[in-house]
């Protein structure tokens, strides 16, 4: 026998050295999380998980008017639907939709909101405000308007005397 206990060329430790086992990849917030501790709730104690107790403790300070708070229960309200509605999926149905377009609809939209309305001399011919047509006048970046377009815009406006034209836009 040789001088050795290995062959020339043969490990020592074919197995190599044996690994640590590997410790999961929780953080100490998620051990701290899974904590239980004892709280006190309409006056009566119980247990209950540190995540529930900081829960708690958001709501009561959002009801109590508290900004981050609220957005924190509304944060956990939508997270909440969200899965229900994940959950409780309806199967999808395809809905076709129609869109019905009519002048009628366009001028009483104009009507409530105070852009234009009918001239009462001619009922079926509707003009605009002085307010709204300055306010189309001074956006930037408008074209040169020639004495045409200038007439028209001043035959379909209401008290168009009133209008302020920007300088240079009149051909």
């Amino acid at each position: 026998m040789s001088g050795s206990r290995f062959q020339p060329g043969q490990s020592g430790n074919p197995g190599g050295r044996p690994r640590k086992p590997r410790r999961p990849n929780v953080s100490a917030f998620e051990i701290i999380l899974d904590k239980t501790l004892v709280i006190t709730q309409n006056g009566k104690s119980r247990e209950a998980s540190v995540e529930e107790a900081l829960q708690q403790q958001t709501l009561k300070d959002a009801l109590a008017g508290k900004r981050m708070a609220i957005r924190k229960v509304l944060k956990m309200i939508e997270k909440r639907e969200a899965e229900l509605a994940k959950k409780n999926a309806a199967p999808r149905h395809r809905i076709e939709l129609k869109h019905h377009h009519h002048s009628d609809n366009a001028n009483e939209a104009l009507r409530i909101l105070g852009i234009a309305e009918p001239e009462p001399e001619f009922p079926t011919r509707w003009k605009v405000h002085a307010w709204a047509t300055q306010a189309a006048l001074s956006r930037p970046g408008r074209k040169k308007f020639d004495r045409r377009e200038v007439d028209s815009i001043k035959f379909f406006t209401f008290d168009p005397d009133t209008l302020k034209w920007p300088r240079g836009k009149i051909a």
